[in-house]
Formats: structure tokens, C-alpha cells, sequence
């Protein structure tokens, strides 16, 4: 198939090139969206000499309905819910709670498998460059967009590979700019426009994300001057 990506670290590569501009700063964080998405930020974080780190994100599903998300909850505690369709479905507090624990220890689980006992890294004025291997319907990333713009960031880059331009063109409304290498019109799956697209495993991303606190470079590097906001780079 033409317009295929080797794997997730040669998608990072080429993600990387189109973020150059982002490059040896100190005020860049990359985040990847576990699983997949941690070895494509890896790649893009070791490029641009940033510092990585996870953003383990959870959907609130609707009771009996559960792709259908009412809300989610991500790293640090936050909590994004979407209010029109509770008040639609006119779902109780209760519910919300109930669903919002159990997502919440996933969520801790897999914090703790990735993370360990690192520390997170602050995103407060922060340019986050927010990276997954893919968008199908771009939902878990609006909602990971969504949560981390409580964290006040100055900057919010949405970079993925792939994904169909009607739900990249969703996300250009939470973030300042979003970077698809591939819109195809024809989209099915995300895995259909990589040669390899074996699952990444928990042990691999703790293994990421560690290999790259040791190897980013912890230099003061002074800041370039202001980007304007709000642009969009689909390609």
C-alpha cells in the first residue's frame, strides 16, 4: 500500500520533521497516549531533545452504552464531562461516580505500571505536543486535549499519523495546532497504514519512558520567539 508507515518509531521520525520548529527548547513537553502512542512520542521527544512523559486518558461510557462517552478522566487527577448529554440522557450524579471509579483504577493501574515512581512532569506554560500513533473516530484524544488544557498550558499540539480529516478537523477546535501526516478519505482502521502494527505492551512503555529521563539532556535552553496560535498543518 503507498502512503504507509513502517512502524511507530519511523511515524515519530517523520512527525518529528514537521515539528522541528519545536526543537531544543526548554518550555516542550511531549506526551504520548498509551499504549501506541508512547513509541511514536519517544521518537518525536528524542528529535526534538524534549522531555517525555505518559498521559494515561479513561472514557466515561454511558451504562449499557459505553462507546458512547459522557465524559473522561487522565492524569492528574482531572475530569472533563460532558454536560449536554448528561442532561440529555439525564444521567444521574450517582452513575457518574460509579463509572468514574472504575475508570479511575484503571487509570491508576496503568499509571503505576508506566510510571512507577517518577514524577509527572508539570505542563503549567508548558508548549505540549500531544501524540498518538492514530485517530479513528478522535474521541480519546479530544478528551485528552480536553483534559489537559485545565493543566493551563501555553500551547496544545495535537501531532498523530494518520486519520480521517473530519475528525482531525474536530480536534482544531480544543487545540491551538494539529499535525496529520496522512487524511486519507478512505479510512477504516489505523492499523491498516502501517507495515507493523504489533500491540505495544505495557513493559514497552515503562521501558520508553524511562530510557528517555536518562537520556534528556536537562540543559537551560533559551526560548525562541512566540508562535502565533491557532494554526493547523495537515499534510
Amino acid at each position: 500500500m503507498k502512503d504507509q508507515f513502517h512502524d511507530r518509531i519511523h511515524a515519530g521520525e517523520l512527525l518529528a520533521t514537521r515539528l522541528q520548529r519545536y526543537a531544543n527548547r526548554g518550555d516542550v513537553v511531549v506526551l504520548g497516549l498509551p499504549r501506541g502512542g508512547v513509541p511514536v512520542a519517544a521518537e518525536i521527544a528524542k528529535k526534538l531533545n524534549a522531555p517525555l512523559d505518559v498521559f494515561v486518558v479513561r472514557k466515561l461510557g454511558v451504562p449499557g452504552h459505553r462507546e458512547l462517552a459522557m465524559g473522561a478522566i487522565a492524569s492528574g487527577g482531572i475530569r472533563v464531562l460532558n454536560q449536554a448529554l448528561i442532561f440529555h440522557l439525564c444521567i444521574p450524579g450517582d452513575v457518574i461516580e460509579m463509572v468514574a471509579d472504575e475508570e479511575r483504577q484503571e487509570l491508576y493501574r496503568r499509571e503505576a505500571a508506566y510510571r512507577g515512581d517518577a514524577p509527572r512532569i508539570e505542563l503549567d506554560n508548558k508548549i505540549v505536543i500531544l501524540v498518538d500513533d492514530g485517530i479513528a473516530t478522535g474521541s480519546t484524544m479530544l478528551a485528552a486535549a480536553q483534559a489537559i488544557v485545565q493543566k493551563k498550558p501555553r500551547r496544545v499540539v495535537i501531532a498523530v499519523p494518520v486519520g480521517p480529516y473530519s475528525a482531525s478537523s474536530e480536534l482544531q477546535k480544543v487545540a491551538d495546532e494539529v499535525v496529520v501526516l496522512l487524511s486519507p478519505r478512505d479510512f477504516h482502521a489505523v492499523g491498516e497504514w502501517y507495515e507493523e502494527f504489533s500491540q505495544t505492551s505495557d513493559e514497552e512503555v515503562s521501558c520508553l519512558l524511562t530510557k528517555a529521563r536518562h537520556h534528556h539532556r536537562d540543559s537551560t535552553i533559551p526560548h525562541p520567539v512566540t508562535i502565533n496560535p491557532r494554526t493547523t498543518q495537515i499534510h
